[in-house]
C-alpha cells in the first residue's frame, strides 16, 4: 500500500482531528490490523501519512453502512495493495453514496480544522459545486457532507474550472441514478417478486436475509471496479488519440 512509502505527516492526534474521530478509535483500528502501523520517528513518536487518513475514512464509512469489523477487514483485504490515498478516497465516496444523507452543521473554523487548511471564498464555492457543503443563511456556517470532505479537499488543488466541476457532477449523478434505477428494477423483478410468491419457503427467506446482508458491499465493489477499469480504458484511448507517438 502507498501509505508505507509516503512521507509521514501526522501525529496520532493530528490524524484523529483530521478524520473527525478519537485517538482511541485510531489505535483500536490499528490493533485490529485495519490501519497500517505508523512510521516511528524520534522519541518513539508514531507518524501517519495521507494514505492512513484515506484508509481511516473508508473504514469509518463502511462502519456507518452497518458492516462489522470482520466484514470490513474482508472488504479491505480484497482491495489492491497498491491503492493510493486518492483511490481510497474514491472508494469511500462511492460507499457513502449508498448511505442516507447525513449533513451536519459546521462553522468555517471547524470546517478548516477538519480540512487541515485555510479555505478562501473560492475554495468554499468549489466545495459547494462538488456537493461537499451547502451555504446557509449565515456567512460562516455550512451544511457539510462529511463523507465527501476529504475527497473534496484533495480536488481543490486540481486545475479544473468551476463550470467543469458542475458539469462533471451532473454527468455522475445522472448515470448513478440510472444505475440505481436499473438495479432496483432487477432486485424487484428477480428477487423480491419471487420472494413474495414463496414467502412461506424457509430456505428462500434465509436466502433473502443473506442477500440483504451482502448486497451493498458486493454492488459497491462491483461499481468501483467497473468504473475504475472503464475510466482507465477511456483515458488510455483518449491520450493515444491525442498523442499518437505516446508523448505527454
Amino acid at each position: 500500500m502507498a501509505t508505507e512509502s509516503e512521507d509521514p505527516s501526522f501525529t496520532v492526534d493530528e490524524l484523529a482531528a483530521r478524520a473527525g474521530v478519537t485517538v482511541r478509535t485510531v489505535r483500536f483500528y490499528g490493533t485490529k490490523g485495519l490501519l497500517p502501523p505508523p512510521v516511528i520517528g524520534a522519541r518513539r513518536v508514531g507518524h501517519y501519512g495521507a494514505g492512513h487518513l484515506s484508509r481511516l475514512a473508508l473504514i469509518e464509512e463502511l462502519q456507518r453502512q452497518g458492516m462489522t469489523l470482520a466484514a470490513i477487514e474482508r472488504y479491505l483485504h480484497q482491495l489492491p495493495p497498491d491503492l493510493s490515498e486518492r483511490d481510497l478516497a474514491v472508494h469511500r465516496a462511492l460507499v457513502a453514496a449508498w448511505a442516507p444523507e447525513s449533513a451536519e452543521e459546521i462553522t468555517r473554523r471547524e470546517l478548516e480544522r477538519r480540512a487541515g487548511r485555510a479555505l478562501g471564498d473560492e475554495d468554499v464555492d468549489r466545495l459547494a459545486a462538488m456537493g461537499v457543503l451547502d451555504k446557509g443563511a449565515e456567512p460562516d456556517v455550512f451544511r457539510l457532507d462529511a463523507s465527501l470532505l476529504r475527497l473534496g479537499v484533495e480536488l481543490l488543488d486540481v486545475p479544473i474550472a468551476h463550470e467543469t466541476i458542475l458539469a462533471s457532477r451532473t454527468v455522475l449523478l445522472e448515470h448513478a441514478r440510472v444505475a440505481a434505477q436499473e438495479l432496483s428494477r432487477l432486485f424487484r423483478e428477480e428477487v423480491w417478486n419471487p420472494y413474495r410468491e414463496s414467502a412461506e419457503d424457509p430456505d428462500h427467506l434465509a436466502a433473502m436475509k443473506s442477500l440483504s446482508a451482502h448486497m451493498q458491499p458486493m454492488v459497491i465493489q462491483a461499481l468501483v471496479t467497473a468504473f475504475q477499469r472503464s475510466l482507465s480504458e477511456e483515458l488510455r484511448t483518449a491520450f493515444r488519440t491525442d498523442n499518437p507517438d505516446g508523448q505527454p
